[in-house]
């Protein structure tokens, strides 16, 4: 009887040092498949950073970054290498993301990253103090955050035919120096109320969204064309067809001729 349990007990030790030699095999084996992983990250991303280094150009003694048609669905974080770059301009690549680590680029003046894939404008946006132009246009982007408005030194801003937005922070009337926005082809049905208080903008298309009424006064240059409003207005004759088209397009006559005509009609602001 003493035997069969000594046999027993030998046969359970030695399955626990099996047990235990196979648990720390797979361990090693698990660590050397990390580091070998890391290693590969580390390759790639230098690889990434030599051709992202081939990218970069002076212009106007400014340090640009400019990519085009050419796959960059994602930007690796080596381009932190790359901080002091002051433009980026990244068309037709397939970038699915802005990297949350673009506010680490205080040098940042212009960020024209239009006709790509992004869906989101991460909130670290707003550490960019220098940036002066935002050119997000042909992406697919739905909401802006608010901490856009932080970004002080704004001047441009163009959100055109992202399709979804319809509409904006209240905080992006702190952007006191902004003078050119472009909104046109989404889903607003108003102008925002924090387009109405930007002090400084002069230029603003809204074509092509779902507005049905205009605010009582436009004092700035303005594009409603392709809106669902459709009040008839007279313009003063032209002398030539350039002139009158852009007064159609941009003018401010036209804009408040077309307010004073809705007024008398009693109508709905309108314009198609």
């Amino acid at each position: 009887m003493s035997e069969n349990v000594f046999c027993a007990g030998a046969v359970n030790a030695a399955k626990e040092v099996w047990e235990e030699r196979i648990k720390k095999h797979n361990e090693d084996l698990k660590r050397e498949r990390e580091f070998q992983q890391k290693l590969v990250r580390i390759w790639e991303e230098r690889v990434s950073l030599t051709k992202l280094r081939e990218k970069v150009s002076k212009e106007d003694g400014r340090l640009v970054l400019k990519i085009e048609k050419e796959e960059w669905k994602t930007l690796p974080s080596s381009l932190l290498k790359l901080s002091q770059l002051q433009e980026w301009q990244l068309h037709r690549t397939g970038l699915l993301k802005i990297p949350e680590f673009i506010g680490r680029f205080q040098n940042l003046t212009v960020l024209d990253l239009s006709r790509n894939t992004i869906s989101e404008i991460p909130r670290g946006i707003g550490l960019l103090t220098r940036l002066q132009e935002l050119i997000l246009s042909y992406n697919r982007i739905k909401t802006v955050p608010k901490e856009l408005s932080n970004c002080a030194s704004l001047e441009k801003l163009e959100l055109a035919v992202n399709r979804d937005i319809c509409e904006l922070p209240q905080e992006l009337s702190n952007l006191i120096k902004l003078t050119h926005l472009d909104l046109s082809v989404n889903r607003f049905t108003a102008v925002p109320p924090a387009v109405l208080r930007m002090p400084a903008l002069e230029w603003l298309d809204m074509g092509s969204n779902r507005l049905q009424q205009l605010p009582d006064t436009i004092e700035r240059f303005v594009n409603f064309r392709d809106n669902p409003l459709k009040l008839e207005v007279t313009l003063p004759p032209s002398e030539n067809t350039d002139e009158e088209e852009e007064r159609e397009l941009f003018g401010l006559q036209f804009m408040h001729t077309y307010i004073q005509e809705s007024r008398r009609a009693g109508m709905r602001l309108v314009y198609k």
